[in-house]
C-alpha cells in the first residue's frame, strides 16, 4: 500500500531529523551491564506491604547482588524511613531469590510476585516464608520463631481474620494451627479420596489457572475465622509434559500437569470445611465440570460469591451462595458475543454490604459498574444495575496487562474510588478517581509516563510506583490529595546517552490507528540505516509504552551501533477497545502481520534514511511466534530472532489457547492451520536464528524442536541455541549476555553492510 507524505503528517505524532540527538554518554552501556544483577539502575525494592492498621508501608531493600538487604518500612504520620528487620536476620527469615536452586522455582517465584513475608492483623508481628518454612517475628523485640519444621514446604499461609490461627498448604492439603505455637490439623486429605494425590488439589493454585488467569491462592478464611472456603482441583485427567534436567550424569525426570489446547482441564468445585476439622460441604454452582471457577470468596460469614467462566471463556456468571445450606443463586451474567470476558479482581463488596463493583467492555471499552443485591435476601433475585461509575474512549485496565485490576481502592466513607485507566494516552498510566454516584471523575496523578499504585487499606494514602520511557523508576508516598515523598530512587542514568524514541502513530488498512515507537541511531551514517523490527504482537502485552525502557535498553546498544530500532502495537494487543483487541480472535497471525507490514511500509514513506533492504525482526514468546509467522509469510526481512517461540497453538496451554482461537475443533478458526508454522517451513525467508530453553515450562521446548525438525527436511539453514536448564525467561547473568551477544552478532552478520 502506498502513501504520501502528506497523508502520513496526519499519521504521525512527531517528525525525526535524520538522526537521534542525544546527550555525549560518559559512560559506555553494555549488554553486561544492563543484564547484571541490579542493571544500571540498581535493584529496585520488592515485597511492597501496607501494615494492616494503616500506618506504615514496608518493603525489602536488597543490593545489587541480592545477596545483602534489610526489610524497612516508611511511617505514614513523618515520612521517617526505619529498618524493619536486620539484614542478618532477614538472611535466614528470606533468603534471597538466587539461593534457590531450582530454576522453575525461581521463576514461579519472580513472575507471580510470590511473597516472602506478610504482617500478622494486630500489625505487631510478621510471618515469613523462609523456602517453604515458616516463621512468626515479633516486631517489638525482634524474636523469630520457627511454626513449621517438615520437610515439605508450607505454602500460601494466611492469618485467620483475628490473628489467632494460621493456614497453609503442604502436600495438596490444607493445614490449620494455632498462630502463637501448638499442634497442626489437617483439614483435607488428599489420599483419602484419591489414589493419586498428587492429582488432588485443596486450596492450591495449578499452573494454568496462575498463568491464565491470575489465581493467587484458591482458599479464604471468613470472616469470623471458622470456616474456610476453598478450590479442589481434579488434575487426574490433565495430561503432562515432560521436563527433563538434562546437567546430572543420570537426567532427572519432572512430569508438569499442562493442558493444551483441546485437552481435559482440571475438574473443579468449591468446598467449605470448618477450621477445627470436619467434612467438607461441596457446594452446587453448576453441572457442567468442564469450566474454570477463577475468582471467588466471603460476602459475609453466611454468604459466599463465586465466579463461573465457561469453557469458551464468553460467558462469566457471577453467584451467591448460601454457606450453610449450599444453596446457590445466579445473579449476574457477563457476556462478549464475537470475544472473550476477561477474568480480573474489580468484584469489590462495599462495606454496607449490598453493593458491589464490577468491570465489563459491554460498552465497547472496559469501564467500571455499581451494582446492588437485597442484603436480607441476595438469592432472592438478581443483582441490580445501579450506574455506571465510568464512561469514555479509554480502558480503566491494571498498570501492566489484560485481565489486571482497575480498581486500586474504594474509600466508602468519602464515596470515592481509585482506580488505574489511559484516558489520556493508550501509552500511559495514570491514577484516576470517580465518585460512587458516578460524579467527579478526576485525575490524581498528572506527570507523564506510567503509574502503579498500592494503597493502604482505609485508602488514606498510597504509594506511587512511577517511571517515563527514559526515566528510571522511582517510589513515593502519598497522601490522597496532599504530597509525596520519595521513598526511592533509581540511579542516574544520564551519562550513558541514552536515546530518546520517537512516538509515531500510523493506519492500519482498515484505518485503525496503530501506535508506534522509533530508535534511531545518534551517529549520521555512511550508508542506509538498517531497521530492527521488535514485535511482540499478541494479548498479552503492549511494546510502545510510555514507562521505563528495562530490557528493552538492548535496543539502545542496537541503536549505538547503528540501526533503527521500530516497534509499533498491532490489533489484538492490549490497552484499547473491546474492537482492536477481539479483531484477531479466530485468525491468530493474519491480522497483526498485516498491521505490522502496513506500519512499516508508511514508516519506509517517512524515513528515507532507512535501508528497505536490510530490515530484520525479532521477538520473545509471542513475539519470537510473530517474527517465525513474518519470516515464513513475507520476504521483506532478511534475518529474524525467534526466542522461546509458540510454533503450533495445538501445543499451548487451553485457557490461552482457546480464549483467543476457540477449540482445535473448531472449524470456523483459522488460527491452528496459519499458526502450524512446522508446515510453512518451506516458506522461510532470510536468516533465522531460534532460540529456547530446555526447561522452558510454559511455552515448551517441544515447539522448537518441531519447528527445527520442519527446517531440516525442508532444507532451510537456520541457526539453533538452547539454553540448558533454562525456562521461559532465560534468566541469568551470564545466560542473558550470552542471548544478547548472539543476538547482536546475528544481525551484525546479516545486517551491516
Amino acid at each position: 500500500m502506498n502513501y504520501t507524505i502528506a497523508h502520513l503528517a496526519i499519521f504521525f505524532i512527531l517528525t525525526s531529523s535524520l538522526v537521534a540527538q542525544s546527550p555525549t554518554p560518559g559512560k559506555k552501556l553494555t549488554i553486561e551491564a544492563i543484564v547484571a544483577e541490579g542493571g544500571i539502575t540498581g535493584r529496585a525494592p520488592e515485597d511492597f506491604k501496607w501494615s494492616p492498621d494503616n500506618s506504615k508501608f514496608s518493603f525489602v531493600q536488597r543490593d545489587d547482588s541480592g545477596e545483602h538487604g534489610q526489610l524497612w518500612y516508611v511511617d505514614v504520620s513523618t515520612g521517617e524511613k526505619k529498618e524493619l528487620v536486620s539484614e542478618l536476620k532477614l538472611a535466614t527469615l528470606a533468603p534471597p531469590l538466587e539461593k534457590l536452586p531450582n530454576e522453575r522455582e525461581k521463576e514461579r517465584v519472580s513472575r507471580y510476585h510470590v511473597a516472602t513475608y506478610q504482617w500478622a492483623p494486630d500489625s505487631k508481628h510478621l510471618l515469613f516464608d523462609s523456602q517453604g518454612q515458616l516463621w512468626s517475628y515479633t516486631i517489638d523485640n525482634g524474636t523469630a520463631i520457627p511454626i513449621t519444621s517438615s520437610p515439605e514446604p508450607s505454602l500460601d499461609a494466611k492469618f485467620s481474620p483475628d490473628g489467632t490461627k494460621l493456614a497453609y498448604i503442604r502436600k495438596h492439603n490444607l493445614f490449620v494451627r494455632p498462630s502463637r505455637g501448638g499442634g497442626e490439623k489437617q483439614l483435607t486429605n488428599s489420599a483419602s479420596q484419591n489414589d493419586k494425590q498428587e492429582d488432588l488439589l485443596n486450596g492450591e493454585v495449578d499452573w494454568v489457572y496462575a498463568e491464565e488467569l491470575d489465581v493467587r491462592s484458591n482458599y479464604f478464611w471468613s470472616p469470623n475465622g471458622k470456616y474456610i472456603l476453598y478450590l479442589q482441583m481434579d488434575e487426574s485427567r490433565v495430561p503432562s509434559y515432560p521436563l527433563v534436567n538434562w546437567g546430572p550424569v543420570h537426567p532427572l525426570l519432572d512430569m508438569e500437569k499442562y493442558p493444551k489446547a483441546g485437552d481435559p482441564n482440571p475438574l473443579v468445585r468449591l468446598g467449605v470445611v470448618a477450621s477445627d476439622g470436619g467434612k467438607t460441604k461441596w457446594l452446587g454452582l453448576t453441572e457442567d465440570r468442564d469450566t474454570y471457577i477463577p475468582r471467588f470468596g466471603w460476602v459475609r460469614d453466611d454468604l459466599i460469591w463465586a465466579q463461573v467462566l465457561n469453557r469458551l471463556q464468553d460467558t462469566l456468571d457471577l453467584y451467591f451462595v448460601d454457606a450453610h445450606s449450599g444453596k446457590s443463586r445466579k445473579v449476574l451474567t457477563e457476556s462478549s458475543a464475537n470475544g472473550w470476558v476477561y477474568v480480573n479482581n474489580d468484584f469489590r463488596v462495599l462495606k454496607s454490604g449490598d453493593r458491589f463493583t464490577w468491570q465489563s467492555w459491554r460498552d465497547g471499552s472496559t469501564q467500571l459498574y455499581l451494582y446492588s443485591f437485597a442484603k436480607n435476601d441476595p438469592l432472592g433475585s438478581e443483582a441490580k444495575l445501579e450506574r455506571q461509575l465510568t464512561k469514555g474512549d479509554f480502558e480503566v485496565v491494571g498498570a501492566e496487562q489484560r485481565g489486571q485490576s482497575g480498581i486500586n481502592a474504594i474509600d466508602e466513607n468519602q464515596g470515592v474510588v481509585y482506580f488505574t485507566c489511559d484516558k489520556d494516552d493508550p501509552r500511559e498510566r495514570q491514577l484516576y478517581s470517580v465518585q460512587l454516584d458516578g460524579s467527579a471523575m478526576q485525575p490524581i496523578t498528572e506527570e507523564k509516563g506510567t503509574h502503579l499504585a498500592w494503597f493502604a487499606g482505609d485508602a488514606k494514602h498510597y504509594v506511587d510506583e512511577y517511571s517515563a520511557i527514559l526515566t528510571p523508576p522511582r517510589l513515593s508516598l502519598c497522601s490522597v490529595g496532599g504530597p509525596c515523598k520519595k521513598v526511592w530512587d533509581a540511579r542516574q542514568v544520564d551519562n550513558f546517552g541514552l536515546l530518546p524514541p520517537k512516538f509515531l502513530e500510523f493506519r492500519g488498512d482498515d484505518g485503525t490507528k496503530l501506535y508506534g515507537q522509533l530508535i534511531m541511531p545518534s551517529e549520521a551514517p555512511k550508508h542506509k540505516i538498517p531497521l530492527i523490527v521488535y514485535v511482540y504482537g499478541g494479548p498479552a502485552a503492549q511494546t510502545v509504552r510510555n514507562r521505563w525502557l528495562g530490557p528493552e535498553l538492548f535496543h539502545q546498544i542496537l541503536a549505538q551501533n547503528g540501526y533503527a530500532i521500530f516497534t509499533v502495537d498491532n490489533r489484538g494487543t492490549p490497552g484499547r477497545d473491546r474492537t482492536f483487541q477481539t479483531s484477531v480472535r479466530h485468525q491468530y497471525g493474519r491480522i497483526e502481520l498485516k498491521d505490522q507490514l502496513a506500519a512499516l511500509h508508511q514508516l519506509f514513506a517517512e524515513y528515507e534514511q532507512l535501508d528497505q533492504n536490510r530490515v530484520a525482526i525479532w521477538g520473545w514468546s509471542n513475539g519470537g511466534s510473530m517474527s517465525l509467522y513474518a519470516m515464513t509469510h513475507a520476504n521483506i526481512f532478511k534475518a529474524g530472532v525467534s526466542v522461546a517461540p509458540v510454533t503450533d497453538w495445538r501445543n499451548y496451554d487451553s485457557i490461552y489457547t482457546e480464549r483467543n482461537n476457540g477449540l482445535p475443533s473448531d472449524k470456523t478458526s483459522t488460527s491452528y492451520m496459519d499458526m502450524d508454522l512446522p508446515k510453512q517451513a518451506d516458506q522461510l525467508h532470510g536468516s533465522l536464528l531460534l532460540v529456547h530453553g530446555s526447561s522452558d515450562d510454559n511455552v515448551h521446548f517441544q515447539n522448537t524442536v518441531q519447528m527445527t525438525e520442519a527446517l531440516i527436511k525442508n532444507g532451510k539453514q537456520f541457526s539453533l541455541m538452547v539454553y540448558p536448564g533454562k525456562t521461559h525467561g532465560i534468566s541469568g547473568s551470564d545466560d542473558r549476555a550470552h542471548l544478547f551477544h548472539m543476538i547482536e552478532d546475528h544481525f551484525d552478520r546479516w545486517l551491516k553492510p
